[in-house]
């Protein structure tokens, strides 16, 4: 049922609402660098490309995939649920797994993250140890009793830190389920209503409960499936395109001979068969040194580095004990060719492959590309000088510094035409 909306069709269609999106961020960092070096013309200016790319990168997943603006991207006021979900993501950064099975033991689940990092305790602190016990039983609180239930017990827990994440959960939960009502009852109004809203229906969340309401009755999702996909869509797209973004973009600040290569063979192409500062999808996808850089970026440097999972079932792996053949003989050992390789490429796969693949692989190569081509025109990136250390998490981020804990990439921006 999501396929049609990730397909090559779809995004094309919503490439000009990202490029709309993106001359937004332009024009905010223009105003900045242009108010930052007033007193001295085209002058670098200082600033934090990670917030700028995890703010894009939220309103495209709200206007394109959801059909709802977020932020503006004129003033430096968050949103609320933007906020919210910073904070829930810097929950996961503190630890190396995590589990959630529904939004409603969200705060439950993160309650053991919590237990050994009040106070940013480090990994190996006995703060952390103390809360290896509560991991061990969190597979059975989960199941233990109703959700409702499950959160009058949180609500007893005065921990602040518990609270706040309450809050977290419940913030991303209205938000969610306010996001989902008001597409749901626009399709009941009908397509003229559904025009007159963000993404004028082409949005991956109205397509989604259009292809839900045809759907047979074995095959749809109930409301509560579908407004999940709100938060799922924003944590699994968000930082780990705009932190993917920041890398590039820092790569490309230490390494000018390739940020000029890259913005020369934008420029001929827009200059050749642009519109504005735009190229259209096709040709986009096409220049080979652009695909280069991401895919190499990505590959190199992929935003989740690992990826944990857990069987659903026992599972009997193969080889563990000898295997009865059809003949009825055993066979303790499996003759392979010298030099086979048995471990496949699909290990070193950025967006993961097979039946689990990343759906939205391709929605996010082309925000990243149409990222690139509009900022590349108009600015110049430069590192600051300062230390920038990227930490491994659950999405990898940098900071300045190995010894911070704010998430921040500073990179000095100039115009390129002052």
């Amino acid at each position: 049922m999501l396929n049609p909306v990730f397909s090559t069709k779809h995004l094309r269609d919503m490439t000009p609402l990202f490029y709309e999106i993106i001359h937004k961020t332009r024009d905010a960092i223009m105003s900045r660098v242009q108010a930052g070096s007033q007193n001295e013309k085209g002058a670098a200016v200082e600033l934090d490309m990670l917030s700028w790319m995890g703010r894009t990168t939220l309103e495209v997943l709200g206007q394109a995939g959801l059909g709802y603006s977020f932020d503006p991207l004129t003033q430096d006021v968050a949103d609320d649920f933007a906020t919210a979900v910073k904070e829930l993501l810097y929950v996961f950064r503190l630890s190396r797994s995590y589990s959630v099975r529904h939004v409603g033991d969200l705060p439950l689940t993160l309650f053991s993250l919590l237990l050994g990092r009040l106070g940013r305790a480090p990994f190996d602190s006995p703060q952390m140890a103390k809360s290896i016990v509560y991991r061990l039983l969190l597979p059975l609180a989960v199941k233990f009793g109703t959700p409702s239930f499950r959160r009058r017990v949180l609500d007893m827990i005065q921990l602040p830190s518990i609270q706040r994440l309450k809050d977290i959960s419940d913030i991303l939960h209205a938000r969610s389920v306010l996001i989902f009502n008001e597409k749901k009852e626009a399709l009941a109004r009908g397509d003229d209503a559904v025009k007159h809203q963000i993404g004028e229906g082409r949005d991956i969340m109205s397509i989604l409960l259009r292809e839900n309401m045809m759907a047979s009755e074995e095959d749809k999702l109930q409301d509560e499936e579908l407004i999940g996909q709100v938060s799922t869509m924003i944590l699994a797209g968000m930082d780990t395109t705009a932190n993917s973004l920041a890398r590039i973009l820092q790569l490309l600040a230490e390494r000018p001979d390739a940020q000029e290569r890259l913005r020369e063979e934008i420029t001929h192409a827009i200059e050749i068969e642009g519109h504005g500062d735009t190229l259209d999808f096709d040709r986009l996808l096409e220049l080979p040194y652009l695909d280069a850089v991401c895919r190499e970026t990505l590959r190199v440097y992929p935003g989740v580095a690992s990826v944990f999972r857990d069987t659903t079932k026992d599972t009997i792996l193969p080889l563990s004990e000898p295997i009865r053949g059809i003949d009825g003989t055993l066979m303790p050992a499996i003759a392979v060719p010298k030099g086979t390789r048995v471990v496949g490429d699909i290990y070193g796969m950025t967006f993961i492959g097979g039946g689990r693949a990343c759906i939205g692989f391709k929605f996010a190569q082309v925000e990243i590309k149409t990222v690139l081509c509009v900022l590349l025109q108009h600015f110049k990136f430069e590192p600051t000088g300062k230390p920038i250390a990227w930490n491994f998490a659950a999405v990898q981020y940098p900071t300045v510094g190995k010894e911070s804990t704010f998430p921040e990439l500073p990179l000095k921006v100039s115009l390129l035409r002052p």
